[in-house]
């Protein structure tokens, strides 16, 4: 369960420039994890926080608990994250690019959140897949600020290698991890990435082409150690449940 794994002893390689703009570049080396650099991808994840945490002089409180990103919308006001952060309840803000305590891109408090009907009634693993609105920061919407990629559904699992990127709950900097996704069941897809602990629930599977193909969730709500984690295969429930949300009141 990647919302509340025990953290084990993980080693993530330090990155040189070189090797991070190879890894922006290109698929990158295979399932090596390591800190995300500061970029205009990197920018459209987030790290999600209870309200409560809220900002103290700049600073956010820290208490990070799931990932979540930026996904195109009409109303450009939309993320996705896996349903088991979403549908937890309580008031919940978004922080994308979120860094040591710092939120370069604003605190952008959630407003609506939308659940798929396998989830909402029943927990099902196959529907850990959720979308939320976030209320508008000075006349502006969170796509407006740091962009959003498409949320595309009906892809054929591994087709292409993907970037997973999230943040670890005991950490203050995302991490990231580029490999091919393999079939774990008809419903199901995984990846092997080290390091994808506690906190990284709700990270976007992004291919080359810049669409969310997977959110980490899913079986054991993610995986249920740091190296191997699942997302649901992106089908119909997950096509309908997003012409929802992103379609508006």
């Amino acid at each position: 369960m990647k919302r509340n794994a025990l953290l084990g002893a993980v080693v993530l390689l330090a990155v040189t420039s070189a090797s991070e703009a190879s890894a922006d570049g290109g698929p990158g080396p295979l399932g090596v994890t390591a800190v995300a650099a500061p970029t205009k991808d990197s920018a459209r994840v987030g790290a999600l926080f209870d309200a409560g945490d809220g900002e103290t002089a700049g600073r956010l409180a820290g208490g990070h608990f799931c990932t979540a990103s930026v996904v195109h919308a009409r109303h450009r006001d939309l993320v996705v994250s896996a349903a088991h952060c979403l549908g937890a309840g309580g008031d919940l803000v978004f922080v994308p690019g979120y860094r040591h305590g710092r939120a370069p891109h604003g605190v952008w408090k959630v407003a609506r959140v939308f659940l798929p009907d396998g989830w909402a009634t029943g927990r099902d693993e196959d529907s850990d897949v959720a979308f939320a609105t976030l209320d508008a920061r000075d006349g502006r919407d969170v796509e407006d600020v740091v962009g959003g990629n498409r949320f595309v559904t009906r892809t054929a699992t591994g087709a292409t290698a993907v970037t997973v990127t999230g943040y670890p709950d005991s950490r203050e900097v995302p991490v990231r991890c580029v490999n091919r996704p393999a079939p774990h069941s008809p419903t199901q897809q995984r990846i092997d990435c080290p390091g994808f602990t506690g906190g990284t629930s709700g990270s976007p599977w992004v291919n080359g082409d810049g669409d969310v193909v997977g959110v980490l969730g899913g079986h054991e709500r993610g995986g249920a150690t740091a190296d191997i984690s699942y997302s649901v295969v992106l089908g119909p429930e997950a096509a309908k449940l997003y012409r929802v949300a992103a379609s508006g009141p």
